[in-house]
């Protein structure tokens, strides 16, 4: 259970980014970004010309969607990671059949009910049960009062990309015990290509990204009592070609400090900050990933190979 400071402020969320920046180099939990302004920020980056994941995701479901559905199966309580404004799931709960409830989970609370209530308005027959958590750490579901038969954890996009290569297993391991016995999972993995298409991703003209990657700052400001300028910090993005991963900093233009509560940070002109791994895997190297818990039993691919959507079946002991 999360605890609070007499401020109202998340102690687990402050003394992970406290951690984080006495870290050298510095870094800050990519969760961050998901305030009501960066889910905002980020539905605006889903639109860019350069930001291929979400539209590619999205064709690729639209050529399989049937397929998907019926994968699924009859009696699906499903359950999506990183729900925000729910676009993608809408192609799946037309043609999962029977399908018993859907429990969106999000970081961001005001988000993830303002996109209940406009799915709810659209589906007024689904069960829906919103659950605002950090799903990146353990968490219990809520207690549900339908039937059904199986469940199966949705993760769209490519936010797996931000684990760790051992942290991706670690919370796939967590997902397993999550859908229990004949459990599905169908999750969207981002694939590794030539880098001028991953970095043009991250860096796009309109500076959108860089706006997103900022206002982590601006959130840490808001709700841990920061004092950050962001006009003394800037966006860069680029792929580590070696081990596999786009890696997204801010660096500080200047010398500076800066304040959480009574925590004093120096940053000197030039140093960095990452605040977002994405790591971009082949499709030998996820199965081989999630390989311990399930049995990969479809994917599907665009056709210039940029994305991937894979189902997976639990391991039975």
């Amino acid at each position: 259970m999360n605890t609070k400071t007499d401020e109202g402020i998340n102690k687990d969320i402050l003394s992970e980014v406290l951690n984080g920046l006495n870290k050298v180099p510095k870094i800050l939990p990519s969760k961050l970004f998901y305030d009501k302004s960066g889910s905002k920020l980020f539905d605006e980056i889903c639109e860019l010309e350069e930001y291929y994941p979400t539209r590619t995701e999205i064709k690729i479901m639209q050529d399989n969607i049937k397929e998907m559905g019926e994968l699924l199966g009859e009696g699906t309580l499903l359950i999506e990671l990183g729900s925000g404004s729910s676009q993608k799931i809408r192609l799946l709960l037309d043609y999962i059949p029977g399908l018993a409830g859907y429990i969106p989970i999000d970081i961001s609370s005001e988000h993830l009910l303002n996109s209940c209530k406009t799915l709810q308005v659209e589906y007024p027959n689904l069960n829906i049960f919103p659950l605002a958590v950090d799903y990146t750490n353990s968490f219990e579901l809520p207690k549900i009062d339908i039937k059904y038969d199986h469940k199966a954890v949705y993760f769209p996009g490519s936010t797996i990309g931000n684990f760790t290569k051992q942290k991706a297993k670690e919370f796939i391991n967590r997902i397993a015990k999550i859908v229990g016995p004949n459990g599905g999972f169908i999750i969207g993995v981002d694939l590794r290509k030539d880098k001028k298409i991953l970095e043009d991703a991250y860096n796009d003209e309109k500076g959108v990204t860089a706006k997103f990657n900022l206002n982590i700052l601006n959130h840490i400001n808001t709700e841990l009592k920061g004092n950050f300028n962001l006009d003394n910090f800037k966006h860069y993005a680029f792929f580590k070609e070696e081990i596999g991963r786009i890696e997204m900093h801010l660096i500080s233009k200047v010398n500076q400090n800066s304040k959480i509560g009574n925590s004093v940070f120096s940053f000197k002109k030039d140093e960095h900050i990452i605040t977002e791994f994405s790591y971009k895997y082949t499709l030998e190297e996820f199965e081989n990933l999630a390989g311990d818990k399930f049995n990969l039993k479809k994917y599907w691919v665009d056709d210039n190979n940029l994305f991937s959507i894979q189902y997976f079946k639990k391991r039975e002991k």
